[in-house]
């Protein structure tokens, strides 16, 4: 029997589903459902890590989150934020300098996590869903320093990446079965009596 603990990169399946729209009906997403449906039968889940940022600039999209991360809540996944910082960019072709936002701290909060939680001896294997190679070195570290522990990739629905794929020791695709077969009710009532309910464009 194996403890499974997943981290969830937040942004990076968010993303797998808003740029296409066929699956924006899946945003309503029970990540603890998911996993459950990556776990087998004999091995025990000891925690889900669900890694993102508010787009704080943006209130409705925002709105939409909290609400999605309460649901979350509701079913024991764990939520650690990052956040968004304004950063200046160049571009090539109207030679100009502009100001962005990017979402920054997911990859170093789970990397760290990654590799805390195997040196407490948190779990036996960890199932990361992200296709961001960025957490490959961090991936390395754990497989070189706690051999006995095992990595697997869970790539978003559409997703996939070579050198993730060559550091862990499995990897699967997420499929749209997976997806359906793993959404919320339309709507969720929380301990408080609150009733969230799915959002309009997430239908």
């Amino acid at each position: 029997m194996a403890r499974n603990m997943f981290f969830i990169d937040g942004f990076n399946v968010y993303h797998s589903l808003k740029c296409n729209p066929a699956y924006h009906k899946y945003l309503w997403l029970d990540f603890r459902t998911l996993a459950e449906r990556f776990t087998k039968k004999r091995d025990t889940i000891v925690g889900v890590y669900y890694f993102t940022a508010y787009a704080t600039w943006k209130p409705f999209s925002m709105e939409r989150h909290k609400a999605l991360i309460s649901a979350l809540k509701s079913r024991g996944v764990k939520f650690v934020l990052g956040k968004f910082k304004l950063t200046e960019k160049y571009c090539k072709n109207c030679e100009t300098g502009f100001l962005a936002r990017e979402e920054k701290q997911t990859d170093v909060n789970i990397a760290v996590n990654l590799f805390k939680k195997a040196h407490d001896d948190n779990y036996d294997q960890a199932i990361l869903i992200t296709s961001d190679s960025d957490l490959v070195p961090a991936i390395k570290a754990v497989r070189q320093s706690f051999p006995k522990k095992r990595v697997q990739i869970l790539f978003p629905i559409d997703r996939w990446s070579q050198e993730l794929q060559s550091v862990c020791n499995t990897w699967r695709k997420i499929e749209r079965k997976d997806l359906s077969q793993s959404q919320f009710p339309e709507e969720v009532m929380l301990s408080s009596g609150i009733v969230l309910t799915r959002p309009q464009t997430w239908k």
